[in-house]
């Protein structure tokens, strides 16, 4: 049972934990955490910074992105709506509160996540705030600290709430860039889209005692695999054992253990330090966001339920059927090199149109057998390091690299948890921000959440006419927000996840067109609009160099964060 602080004004309070009877201000003394038991209440932001920070030190970032609602998402209420309660009932603007502080007297800069708004959510705004806070800490010369606790990615901005993993990971690599120390605490709950980016990509991982972290939920995890999960499954003392984070560290001792690692950090910083360089502004945010991002004119799409069935069709063209058509000479190179081959990924050396290509791509199957040996495209974290593997190759040969996303999402299940599923695909993210050589992605069927956006930061994002690409599934969105009633269709039309849609979001800059009336049922011709499609989009990156391409993909992952968005939206 989760243990979870008791509202104010409260004289007495029962623990989740062991159900004793406490004292609210004895329990106030104690950080929250039981006497008794050690279950550790969950704090909200605010508390959370008296207890680690200097007394009087916070000062809040001046920054207030505007209120974006990207895709006028409505299930059982208007997404206005929600936002409107949350804040009446946390008292905050967003589920992070972001600023400067001293620990110890080392300064830094804090974002620290609250779980009371919207579940701690990862939505525009939020990811805004993060990076906004990660670019004060370079513009300051200082480390970050992440406080996180979230349920994942925030469903009701779409698939631009998806895009907050890169925009707030790429963040994270300038400071890594910089020689400036990241630190992220995870607390109970930090799951999804969180886990699976700035909470694991940082330089050093703390687990608060009781914390839990994970890519899918222990429920998802229940409904996809049926099975019981192990006692302490994806628990502080469970990331440990697996080697998810340095160390598990109680309440008590956490500030004790940041101030430590904050002087380390500062005793060892190289004369050459950024401290005196001023600060960045926030770059500005692409206009073509606002005006249809797709250099092809986005064809009208039907019906978005109908799009998701036609892009799970098991005759649909895989990575393996375009590696034979649409690419030539392709040599598959296996293994992770820590131990494993996963099935559900696929890559290798190939030739386009004479050139050679680094090609990795998720790989489903067409029979049961298929499907059931590749594990349904769902990558394994060893996938995501096979695939992470052969783009950092592909960077040392000076080869472009193609990316094709078709998958549900990374492997939900007990030993993908164990081996660091969500660390394994926010090293695939934050490794693909800074890669040197241009790299293609193309949506050829599913594109599910993390586990699509792990092979999908790059520089052209382009997407098959009857493709999806979403931040949940349909059927997982209509079961968490329209609970009374099968809902999966509406939830698909709510969630904007079709090619056009994406399109006039600035997530995909073109589409390919597929053979009527889908690309199952000409393969070759599917095959032929793929090749062509890539080469338009690959040749003139070849002459990009480095250094540029890195900065425009960042700055096209940058261009998603709320104040864009805001922007857009003042400008109706």
């Amino acid at each position: 049972m989760t243990a979870t602080a008791p509202r104010e004004g409260q004289l007495w309070s029962r623990c989740g934990g062991c159900a004793t009877l406490l004292y609210r201000k004895r329990l106030r003394r104690n950080l929250d955490v039981c006497p008794e038991c050690g279950a550790h209440a969950r704090v909200d932001a605010p508390e959370r910074l008296l207890q680690l920070v200097d007394p009087g030190s916070f000062t809040a970032l001046p920054e207030r992105p505007a209120e974006v609602d990207p895709i006028g998402f409505v299930d059982l209420l208007p997404y206005p709506h929600r936002l409107t309660a949350a804040r009446a009932g946390t008292g905050l603007a967003e589920a992070v509160v972001c600023g400067t502080a001293a620990l110890g007297r080392h300064p830094c800069v804090l974002a620290v996540m609250d779980f009371r708004f919207l579940g701690g959510s990862l939505g525009c705004v939020v990811g805004e705030l993060i990076t906004l806070a990660a670019e004060r800490a370079l513009a300051d010369g200082v480390p970050l600290v992440l406080v996180t606790a979230s349920g994942g990615a925030r469903m009701q901005e779409g698939a631009l709430s998806l895009m907050q993993m890169a925009t707030v990971s790429q963040a994270i690599a300038a400071l890594r860039e910089a020689g400036l120390l990241t630190v992220s605490v995870l607390t109970d709950p930090t799951y999804g889209g969180v886990a699976a980016s700035f909470a694991t990509n940082t330089d050093v991982v703390l687990a608060e005692s009781g914390a839990r972290m994970g890519f899918a939920g222990p429920r998802v995890i229940r409904q996809v695999t049926g099975r019981e999960l192990p006692e302490g499954f994806q628990t502080a003392d469970f990331l440990l054992r697996h080697g998810q984070v340095d160390m598990v560290v109680p309440r008590h001792a956490l500030r004790g253990r940041l101030v430590a690692l904050l002087a380390a950090a500062r005793a060892g910083r190289r004369p050459a330090s950024r401290a005196g360089v001023p600060r960045q502004e926030p770059s500005p945010l692409v206009a073509r966001l606002a005006g249809g991002a797709a250099t092809t004119a986005a064809a009208p799409g039907g019906d978005a339920w109908e799009t998701v069935r036609l892009a799970r069709h098991p005759g649909r063209p895989t990575t393996l059927d375009y590696l034979e058509t649409a690419f030539d000479g392709f040599v598959e190179l296996h293994g992770d090199r820590l131990g494993a081959d996963c099935p559900a990924v696929v890559g290798g050396l190939a030739r386009l149109d004479g050139r050679p290509v680094m090609v990795v791509g998720h790989q489903k199957g067409h029979t049961t057998a298929e499907l059931v040996g590749r594990n349904f495209g769902m990558a394994s974290p060893a996938g995501h390091r096979k695939a992470l593997r052969l783009v950092r190759l592909a960077a040392r040969l000076g080869l472009p690299v193609v990316t094709l996303v078709d998958t549900p999402g990374a492997d939900p299940g007990v030993r993908a948890e164990e081996q660091g599923q969500a660390a394994a695909i926010a090293e695939n993210i934050l490794a693909l921000t800074v890669l040197p050589t241009p790299v293609v992605a193309v949506i050829t069927g599913e594109g599910g959440s993390g586990g699509a956006l792990a092979l999908a930061v790059a520089d052209r994002v382009l997407m098959l006419q009857h493709a999806v690409y979403s931040v949940i599934s349909p059927e997982g969105c209509a079961a968490i927000l329209w609970p009374d009633r099968p809902a999966a269709p509406q939830a698909a039309r709510a969630l904007r996840l079709t090619g056009p849609d994406l399109c006039r979001l600035g997530i995909v800059d073109d589409l390919v067109p597929e053979p009527a009336p889908a690309a199952h049922h000409d393969p070759q011709a599917a095959a032929r609009a793929l090749r062509e499609a890539v080469l338009a989009h690959l040749l003139p990156l070849l002459d990009v160099p480095p250094a540029t391409l890195v900065r425009r993909r960042r700055q096209r992952f940058r261009r998603f964060g709320a104040a864009r968005l805001g922007a857009r939206a003042g400008a109706r």
